[in-house]
Parts: C-alpha cells; structure tokens; sequence
C-alpha cells in the first residue's frame, strides 16, 4: 500500500490542469483518429474492425488467437471477422508453418491492395505530424513509445 504522501502526489498529478489538458488533447486526437478510420473503411467497403484485421494481417499471418489478443475482443469475433473478410477474396486461411494443426488468417494480393489503400486515405495523424521536425516526430514517438511501455 502507497504511502499518504505518494498517494497525495498520485492525486495531485490527475488534478494538474496540464496534465488533464494532454489527456483531454489525447482524447480528441483518438476521438478524430477513430472517427477517419472509420470513414477511411467504409470507403473501402469494409468495417472499422475489418479494417484493423486486415490492416494487422498485412504486418504478417496470425492465427485467430493471436488476433484476438492483439485488439483486445473475443476470438469468436475474430472468426465472424476474417469470415467475411475471407468471403470478399481478402483473407485466406493457411496451415501455419510452425504448425500445420493451426491456422493463420492471411492477406491476398487484394487484401494487401485494400490495406495499403486504407492506409494511403488516412490523412488525419499524417499531415499534423508532416509538419513537425524529423526530430520532432521522432521525440513524440519515444515519448508514446514510453507512455506504452514499449521498447
């Protein structure tokens, strides 16, 4: 258990008003992100959660399982998912080469086409951040690597 005082400094950084302006500022961008990505699929004649399948698999071929944990939903989903993405000719399952007992959902050549699209329309994160510095996209990138976690 935090000490008082640890406790108090937690709290004071939740109510800091520039800290809860950048959590508000992160908010709108996912807000507006989510919101193109969206339109950005529809266009595509695809789902936001088709798109985020199709646009994973284009990274390389994952069972079902791993797709799932990946976007944090329910394997059973997934299925329904790279069931319909499958039936327009944009996925295909394969015998995974680490074992042929599972299978890997992944992109056709027009899979990858739909994906690479998807992603050429998606002007809303690229253009802001065309206008910072090489050294500033790249800070801001380390800066979310490390408020993630990630190395």
């Amino acid at each position: 258990m935090g000490t008082l005082k640890s406790m108090t400094a937690r709290r004071s950084a939740r109510m800091d008003p520039l800290t809860l302006e950048v959590v508000e500022l992160i908010g709108s961008v996912v807000s507006r992100y989510y919101q193109e990505y969206e339109e950005a699929a529809s266009r595509h004649g695809l789902t936001g959660a088709q798109a985020r399948v199709l646009s994973l698999l284009t990274l390389e071929p994952l069972p079902m399982r791993q797709i799932a944990q990946r976007l944090k939903c329910e394997p059973s989903n997934i299925t329904g998912i790279v069931d319909r993405l499958e039936g327009r000719g944009l996925v295909e399952r394969q015998p995974s080469p680490g074992d042929r007992r599972v299978k890997v959902a992944a992109p056709t050549d027009e899979g990858i086409r739909v994906a690479h699209g998807l992603r050429d329309s998606l002007d809303f994160a690229r253009e802001p951040l065309a206008g910072l510095s090489r050294e500033e996209r790249t800070a801001f990138r380390d800066l979310l690597r490390r408020m993630l976690g990630v190395d």
